[in-house]
């Protein structure tokens, strides 16, 4: 798969069903891995190997179904211009993105020794939610400015308008 391929797909029924099937592994995928990670954490065994196998296996999934949107965006980039789709997509999936692979940083750096704890009342866990958190509430900020332009009020405006004169 790459990114030029989706200028040569068309398409038709086994297509949309391949598509269909691409993203939907990943409304499966992620909840079964998520509930075995609670379970595992749980009954604390879950070492930092299977920690890793988990984000691989989901990083996987979320990109062959970001794939699977990308190629029906593309095929429908004209019918669907006027909602701005493009923009709308990119708000809610940069923000998945963000928090997902912040994490997985986060994870590497407390894994290599580079967020470290050195207070006896913090752990590092503790130390690299801190962290996460307080990097979500700073991308928020710039999400909500870019959502405001994403999900305008402008088409809802106009209907208002062409409803307050057919009466």
């Amino acid at each position: 798969m790459t990114l030029f391929q989706p200028h040569s797909v068309r398409l038709n029924h086994q297509n949309l069903k391949l598509l269909k099937y691409w993203t939907w592994q990943f409304v499966v995928i992620r909840p079964v891995c998520s509930v075995l990670m609670i379970v595992l954490q749980l009954l604390e065994i879950y070492p930092d190997w299977l920690s890793w196998t988990f984000t691989m296996i989901l990083n996987v999934s979320v990109s062959l179904a970001l794939y699977a949107l990308v190629v029906f965006y593309h095929v429908f980039a004209k019918e669907l211009a006027p909602h701005k789709p493009l923009a709308k997509f990119l708000c809610v999936k940069g923000i998945v993105f963000f928090c997902f692979w912040q994490g997985v940083v986060l994870s590497g750096l407390v894994a290599v020794g580079i967020i470290r704890s050195d207070h006896f009342w913090l752990d590092v866990t503790h130390i690299q939610q801190a962290l996460q958190n307080a990097l979500v509430i700073v991308e928020m900020v710039f999400f909500a400015i870019f959502q405001m332009y994403a999900y305008t009020a402008a088409p809802y405006k106009d209907l208002d308008v062409k409803e307050k004169k057919s009466e």
